[in-house]
């Protein structure tokens, strides 16, 4: 269906997104109330806060989103020792010095882009007779999260607007300010920042997500659109999304499949992450009046049945946070993973224990659903504690396997056979 839509602008324009729900209110400490007086009550959450909704209970008053280092980590400080591959496959940096470095793309020269939500950067990573080099293409942009190529042209999506850099590979010493051609986004923080891929359609494709942690949205918010290159003809593509930050396409059925992430809030168990496929234009996932295909929301889901909805093909765990994925083409890795899809998952913060934090292999079976759920590379997790926190995944043009970490500032490049055999790839 087509859209025309105006979009609410939020009351918060700046400052962290974590850093201004979470840590705000807590460092301004009332006084102490007057003998006999009633407790001051707690000041009111921001709207769209992650904590509104947090149950009322100590183990509860301890969970909440985890704040980075406010800094990219030294490339001989990154927990490259502690990651761990399958046998056979091997692990090295990329790439460091990226403050934030979140979503991937490659041009077709093999230059890296590297979008962030933290701060106001896009990167670009340049491999020039194998040595590497990081270049900041963009700066004083708001929550560049997006970047896509296709044919020459670097997308960028902020928090309310895609802007593009036509031939960019030409133009990475004196990159010119990104073009805009599409700013009718909303401006909520609250699940603001976006993941965009262009479809086998020559399509651009963007998500807009819930407002906040679990809320009757109105008929901007909780969807994926579709728009032309020039930021045309935008419709809408997929309803009920909470929020999702990652999408590609199968390669043999050109259906597209995307993570989605539960709310909060509900348990430390339920509602897990979902993984879904797209069959139809129009299709409704259920958001906010169901959740993992088969949980009616407690608040909103009176009078709605999750059998209205299209279900999850698969599953990917609670609250762990499925962000960025890639179904797997190449020819560098085994067999048993062509096709498969590699999804970050970016952990938990609100679980006791944390779950997540990982790159997990998910096989299909013939009929597109999940067949299985297996972590690939671990380590980012230690002690209930993050050491790394992976965002995205890319596919490099000789099969190997990119992965970012918003927590470190790095990218991450897995390949598959003996070290000095891969090594000049």
């Amino acid at each position: 269906m087509t859209i025309s839509l105006s979009a609410p602008r939020s009351l918060l324009l700046a400052g962290a997104f974590i850093g201004a729900f979470t840590f705000g209110a807590a460092a301004q400490q009332p006084a102490a109330p007057a003998t006999g007086a009633a407790p001051a009550a707690a000041p009111a959450l921001p709207p769209g806060s992650p904590l509104i909704g947090r149950p009322d209970s100590e183990a509860a008053a301890k969970l909440a989103p985890v704040a980075g280092p406010p800094l990219a980590t030294a490339a001989d400080k990154l927990p490259l020792a502690k990651l761990k591959v399958p046998s056979g496959f091997n692990i090295e940096v990329y790439a460091a010095g990226m403050a934030n470095a979140r979503s991937l793309a490659q041009s077709d020269k093999g230059t890296v882009f590297v979008g962030s939500r933290l701060v106001d950067k896009v990167y670009a990573i340049t491999n020039k007779d194998g040595k590497r080099e990081v270049k900041v293409l963009a700066s004083g942009l708001y929550r560049p999260n997006g970047v896509a190529f296709h044919d020459g042209t670097l997308f960028i999506a902020e928090l309310s607007k895609i802007g593009k850099i036509d031939k960019v590979d030409e133009v990475l010493d004196n990159p010119p300010k990104p073009t805009t051609i599409y700013d009718n986004l909303p401006k909520d923080e609250a699940h603001g920042w976006k993941f965009i891929a262009v479809g086998p359609d020559n399509k651009l494709y963007v998500p807009v997500g819930q407002p906040g942690n679990n809320v009757l949205h109105d008929d901007a918010h909780g969807q994926i659109r579709r728009m032309n290159l020039d930021g045309t003809g935008a419709e809408v593509v997929a309803l009920g999304v909470r929020n999702s930050v990652g999408f590609d396409w199968n390669p043999e059925t050109k259906q597209m499949y995307f993570t989605d992430n539960g709310r909060d809030w509900m348990s430390e168990d339920v509602p897990q992450d979902k993984l879904n496929r797209l069959t139809k234009v129009g299709e409704d996932f259920g958001v906010p009046y169901c959740y993992q295909g088969n949980i009616p929301d407690p608040e909103f889901g009176w009078g709605h049945s999750c059998s209205s909805y299209t279900p999850p093909v698969g599953l990917m765990g609670p609250h762990v946070a499925a962000l960025g994925m890639r179904f797997y083409t190449g020819n560098m890795f085994p067999k048993a993973y062509k096709n498969a899809i590699f999804v970050a998952r970016h952990g938990s913060w609100n679980r006791t224990n944390k779950a997540g934090g990982d790159i997990a292999v998910v096989k299909l079976n013939k009929d597109g659903t999940v067949k299985s759920v297996e972590p690939f590379l671990t380590g980012f997790l230690e002690d209930n504690k993050y050491v790394g926190r992976p965002v995205d995944v890319m596919q490099m043009k000789d099969g190997s396997l990119l992965v970012s970490d918003d927590w470190n500032g790095a990218v991450y490049r897995v390949t598959y056979g003996k070290p000095n055999k891969v090594a000049a790839q």
